[in-house]
């Protein structure tokens, strides 16, 4: 199946249809945050919660119009060098029957950590290439090849999880005092009618109105999928199937290789009326062998589109790994919206109902506030929100079919058994950007060999404790983290330019603490994003 995908999407890119369609823009929740003002407005009803966009709507399509022209000089004075290193993409083609452009992408950073006394920097070589064929066709490709040396918290995390954070897994496999990995990621996006778009690629999917997402996030690494998506105005519907790959489980055989899984999602999301949308939303996630190593595939009973297939699933008899999460966001005023968000990964009501903790009863949950024009200062955004998960939420019996992919969380960085409060203020002025960063979490890491709950590899089966659980438990770990960036837009047709940051981190329990000072400077570019506010430990031994 991995195959025809690849396949199709590779035959997707040189098969032409008809007309330009609309901007396919890649998440980052700095640049997507800039749509605050229109997208939570009580005067709309843009569904809000599915990400990437297609910028297809009109009101959407103006607002990036002005983001993608920002500062830009149309008098025509300008040589063609100046264009192109501050107002175009460095290939830009257009055609009333098809249109390309494609940009080279640096990422280069050097920093000092004062705390640690040591020097760090990133050297990464990157394109974009992007177009439409016709009015019905799109596609667009990314990729990058890196080397970096991280800050001494980050480079833990690498060799706990072999993982450079929701990118590739590092080639460097601890032998080299410095990190190096390359990922690609690839759409092709065809909408053959209005209400319908088909989409085969390599890439994320994000689903919520907050920072992070307990249902599905952009923060593991990309992964090959189909996704059906269904807009019949008040209602937008998704359908995605997706092929995944779980490096930490054993390798089988020859033919079956390491352990792979495939998921399913769906999630519909319902705007009741300007101020209210409700979403709906669950995933299955089953292995492509069983625990004997025989191959198993892709189940065919899953094709279905429809959504809540845990009734399919329990009738099947099936071992595979089910949650369900519902999403709510309420326009309190024009431009100031509540969201939150609640996941369901196991339930036993007997106690669920008593309180007693115990470790069947798998949930997190998220709450949280945005809004724009703070002070009635334009552009001046801002989100305070609340995430927590339970002991053993998102972990299986068999860790295969964890809610996983490559290594790390599908949903939140931290896993499980944890709570954290963030706040993020972010303003921009013509082409400078200023961004800031707050945030607290606790959380309990694993211990003396025993599974606290956290990570989410871990069989949880076999829990510290069946009754009692609270979040926080095992070694419990506080996390203080500060983060403050002002960057100059050099072009914003991919998001280069100067960037200064500094970043200030605080971890510690009773065994260790572990403290950052960390400045950079950098020439950047893409519209990726890159979380540097994880925890560094999965487990502490």
């Amino acid at each position: 199946m991995k195959k025809i995908i690849y396949a199709l999407l590779t035959c997707l890119l040189f098969v032409g249809v008809a007309r330009a369609q609309s901007q396919y823009q890649p998440y980052s929740y700095q640049f997507y945050q800039k749509f605050n003002e229109d997208v939570y407005s009580t005067k709309t009803r843009v569904h809000s919660s599915l990400k990437p966009f297609f910028v297809d709507d009109s009101l959407l399509r103006h607002k990036y119009d002005s983001l993608m022209n920002v500062g830009v000089d149309t008098t025509g004075h300008h040589t063609w060098v100046h264009r192109k290193l501050f107002n175009e993409h460095l290939i830009d083609v257009k055609d009333k029957d098809y249109t390309f452009f494609a940009d080279f992408l640096p990422d280069l950073i050097i920093g000092n950590d004062r705390s640690n006394k040591k020097n760090t920097w990133q050297n990464t070589r990157g394109y974009q290439l992007g177009g439409t064929v016709g009015k019905n066709f799109y596609f667009y490709s990314s990729g990058f090849e890196n080397q970096a040396v991280f800050p001494s918290y980050l480079n833990t995390y690498v060799n706990q999880t072999g993982m450079v954070e929701g990118q590739a897994y590092d080639r460097s496999f601890g032998r080299k005092s410095y990190s190096d990995w390359s990922n690609v990621s690839a759409i092709a996006s065809y909408t053959p009618v209005k209400y319908l778009n088909i989409t085969l690629g390599h890439d994320k999917t994000f689903i919520g109105d907050g920072y992070r997402s307990q249902l599905l996030s952009d923060y593991a690494s990309a992964y090959p999928f189909l996704k059906l998506t269904a807009n019949l105005g008040n209602v937008k519907y998704m359908a995605m199937w997706s092929y995944m790959v779980d490096p930490a489980s054993p390798y089988t055989n020859y033919t079956n290789g390491y352990h792979n899984k495939w998921g399913v999602f769906h999630y519909l999301d319902w705007n009741v009326n300007n101020r209210l949308s409700v979403g709906f939303f669950d995933a299955v996630i089953w292995a492509n062998t069983d625990s004997l190593g025989k191959y198993r595939g892709f189940e065919f009973s899953y094709a279905n589109p429809v959504i809540f297939l845990r009734p399919v699933e329990a009738s099947n008899g099936s071992p595979d790994n089910a949650l369900i999460g519902f999403t709510a966001k309420y326009k309190l005023t024009d431009g100031i919206t509540a969201y939150g968000q609640f996941v369901l990964d196991e339930f036993e009501s007997k106690h669920f109902f008593s309180g007693d903790g115990s470790s069947r009863n798998k949930y997190s949950f998220q709450l949280g506030v945005r809004g724009a024009n703070l002070f009635k200062i334009r552009s001046l955004n801002y989100l305070l929100e609340y995430n927590g998960a339970t002991p053993y939420t998102y972990s299986e019996k068999w860790n295969v079919i964890n809610y996983s992919e490559q290594g790390e969380p599908l949903a939140h960085p931290f896993g499980a058994n944890y709570r954290e409060l963030i706040g993020l203020l972010n303003y921009s002025y013509k082409r400078f950007d200023f961004s800031t960063e707050l945030q607290y979490a606790e959380y309990g890491l694993d211990i003396n060999g025993l599974n606290y709950g956290k990570d989410i590899f871990m069989n949880y089966g076999y829990p510290a404790k069946m009754l009692g659980n609270y979040i926080g438990q095992g070694l419990t770990t506080h996390l203080y983290y500060g983060e403050a960036k002002v960057a100059y837009l050099l072009n914003p047709k991919y998001n280069l330019r100067i960037e200064l940051g500094a970043i200030f981190r605080r971890e510690h329990n009773t065994d260790f603490l572990d403290r950052t000072s960390l400045f950079t400077i950098g020439l950047r570019s893409s519209f990726r994003t890159i979380y540097n506010d994880i925890a560094a430990f999965r487990t502490h031994r």
